[in-house]
């Protein structure tokens, strides 16, 4: 039986917490999800590759929309593996996700199952997760799931000169229809099934949607 590592606890650092208790501790990790941040950081120990570790966690649903996957909406920001223990860095999509526990369990439980015996989670505040950090896969998987992707915002910098702004309204957002794909759509509550969608309307199929919010 294996005995689960003990981590310093980020509220208190005299404290110790488990691996296996689904607590963050702050440790930097030197592998990023981002393949242009990274380089040959040579992650390989103990038998376990770190692109094998990625692959086992993109195939770990996001509680709260099944249809794509932790990686796929980017939260998942680095692993390392390191002395028969891997890193996991995650970072919630807002302050407070009440979600952020379960996927924390997720990735023990998933990993642990593959033979991982010590796993070690980290979260990471800064910089804050937006939705530029989805894949390009996951928006498509969200699009066939019947939730409308983060759209690309517009930046009116008239505001930044008065005399030359004519309007003081927020640029519309051109949501698409995941279902006809028309874009003659308007929203008709600006919380959807959770804080990170909106509730919108196609006003050609006349089918309801969700909107997930771009920030």
């Amino acid at each position: 039986m294996s005995i689960p590592k003990a981590v310093p606890s980020p509220a208190n650092s005299k404290a110790v917490i488990l691996a296996n208790a689904g607590i963050h501790a702050e440790r930097p990790i030197t592998r990023s999800m981002d393949s242009r941040l990274r380089g040959n950081d040579g992650l390989k120990d103990a038998g376990l590759e770190v692109e094998q570790v990625i692959g086992w966690l993109s195939e770990i649903p996001d509680p709260e929309i099944p249809a794509i996957s932790i990686t796929d909406l980017g939260i998942v920001r680095g692993v390392r593996v390191e002395d028969n223990v891997c890193h996991i860095t995650i970072t919630p999509t807002y302050s407070g996700c009440p979600a952020m526990q379960v996927i924390a369990e997720a990735i023990t439980e998933a990993l642990r199952a593959k033979g991982v015996p010590h796993v070690v989670l980290h979260t990471q505040l800064t910089p804050a997760w937006t939705t530029d950090w989805m894949t390009a896969s996951g928006r498509q998987k969200l699009r066939a799931y019947g939730i409308a992707p983060p759209a690309e915002q517009v930046i009116d910098i008239s505001r930044l000169n008065p005399a030359a702004a004519i309007s003081r309204r927020a640029p519309r957002l051109a949501i698409a229809c995941p279902h006809c794909g028309s874009t003659h759509t308007e929203v008709t509550s600006q919380f959807g099934s959770t804080p990170c969608k909106a509730l919108y309307k196609c006003l050609d199929c006349r089918e309801p949607f969700d909107y997930f919010k771009c920030h």
